[in-house]
């Protein structure tokens, strides 16, 4: 047997992918990255909103063709899409042998033999509880760098969201196991390190009482062979102090504060369900460029909201405006089904969502030229992720996550290998990029 797999939407959804991948290598059945040579293919999906959602389905049709022209015989579907329309799903994709809900990816083995007997399922069941540790994984990122998953679920339950529906209350790892992992990617030759959860400002107040990212932080930072450590998803109502010092004096943890704030009306943030006003989150964006020199902020927003008017949107693009982010992701809103927007009167028509998202992100665009034109004759370190066809090396610093942000290009890359950290000196910023030269 040759299991195929394919991972959609976020880091956590991918470490959830290496967690079957590292179960099926411990059947002893065969891994392969083409889909036409797969016997089963696993198809891990996303179901957050209207454009993960047509993705995941797309992606299953693609890999069911392997059926019909490849060496595939199963087709499973596993991850959010599956687990929030299981019973739609079975019914109208025959396609499909078996739908595997979030709360079940760890019984992978047991589902693949259950459909080589021939047998089609849903396995949906809910776990009492969520602290079962996790099983080795198989990375499936580059060697130099590895995402830590912290915990699991979300009780935010912002109003838009479905994802606390599909994966439960916010429930943290245990500390010993996170670091235990964090010791085996660093011993395995792991640099980066990324630290992900739906919100990782609240790990460990469920187990604990108390907010532990601060101290997590202090002791990732003392693994040898660890270089750099990003957080992401950082959410600004458990900002601490003692949160801030940590980026401020730690020298592995990465200047890089990726927070989402989503929008800038109070009135839009309450009806939202978040938790700070427009005043608290610019008294905390002040605090962190005064205590962390250099930082750059990350932030996502949404745009046509229900019952967004010029003025909501005027005093979001104001924000923007003032705040002058490094980077930005924008989004239209999706109205989901089973969430308190998707319910609210005063939806917004497309074309208006449309216009708000090409103004906020044209606006956004010229800040981040700005800022990356500002950073032009700075010395970076970069770490070397690969060399496009004129053997030009490219890379990231300290200041772009994978994936969502920017893309550093070296000019005389010379020997450079991928993996390899580098200081460079840039010579020119544009809206998405940078080029650079290696310093001799």
């Amino acid at each position: 047997m040759k299991i195929g797999m394919v991972s959609l939407g976020c880091p956590k959804n991918l470490v959830d992918s290496e967690v079957m991948l590292g179960l099926i290598r411990e059947k002893q059945l065969d891994i392969t990255n083409d889909p036409a040579a797969a016997d089963l293919i696993i198809v891990n999906t996303c179901g957050f909103i209207e454009s993960a959602k047509e993705e995941s389905i797309g992606t299953i049709l693609q890999m069911a063709e392997y059926k019909k022209n490849g060496s595939c015989q199963y087709l499973v579907m596993t991850g959010c899409l599956g687990q929030r329309y299981a019973d739609d799903l079975f019914e109208s994709m025959p396609e499909v042998d078996a739908i595997v809900g979030t709360d079940c990816f760890t019984d992978i083995g047991w589902v693949i033999d259950q459909v080589m007997q021939g047998k089609r399922l849903k396995h949906l069941r809910k776990l009492e509880s969520k602290n079962v540790p996790l099983p080795p994984r198989m990375l499936t990122t580059p060697s130099y760098m590895a995402y830590l998953k912290i915990a699991e679920g979300c009780d935010n339950c912002c109003s838009y969201c479905i994802i606390p529906q599909l994966r439960g209350p916010y429930t943290s790892r245990p500390y010993e196991e996170v670091m235990a992992e964090a010791r085996a990617l660093a011993a395995s030759g792991v640099k980066e390190l990324i630290v992900v959860a739906q919100d990782t400002t609240r790990y460990g107040e469920d187990l604990y009482g108390k907010l532990l990212l601060p101290q997590l932080l202090r002791d990732l930072n003392d693994l040898e062979g660890i270089r750099w450590i990003r957080v992401m998803y950082l959410y600004p109502n458990n900002f601490t102090d003692e949160l801030i010092d940590a980026f401020a004096s730690l020298d592995k943890v990465c200047k890089y504060i990726d927070i989402p704030l989503q929008h800038a009306s109070d009135n839009l943030l309450a009806s939202m369900n978040r938790y700070d006003t427009r005043a608290q989150v610019e008294t905390l964006l002040q605090k962190l460029r005064t205590r962390i020199p250099g930082i750059t902020i990350r932030t996502t927003f949404i745009v046509g909201f229900p019952g967004e008017t010029d003025g909501d949107f005027a005093e979001l693009l104001d924000f923007v405006e003032r705040q002058r982010f490094e980077n930005a992701g924008v989004f239209q809103y999706s109205q989901e089904e089973g969430t308190v927007a998707g319910d609210m009167e005063n939806q917004i028509a497309p074309e208006i969502k449309e216009s708000r998202y090409h103004e906020l992100m044209a606006l956004q665009a010229g800040i981040s030229e700005e800022i990356h034109r500002e950073r032009e004759n700075e010395v970076l370190e970069v770490l070397v992720e690969g060399f496009d066809e004129e053997r030009l090396a490219y890379g990231r610093s300290q200041h772009e996550a994978p994936e969502i942000d920017g893309t550093i290009f070296i000019e005389n890359a010379g020997e450079l290998e991928i993996g390899q950290m580098v200081k460079v000196r840039i010579l020119q910023g544009f809206t998405y990029e940078m080029v650079a030269e290696q310093e001799q």
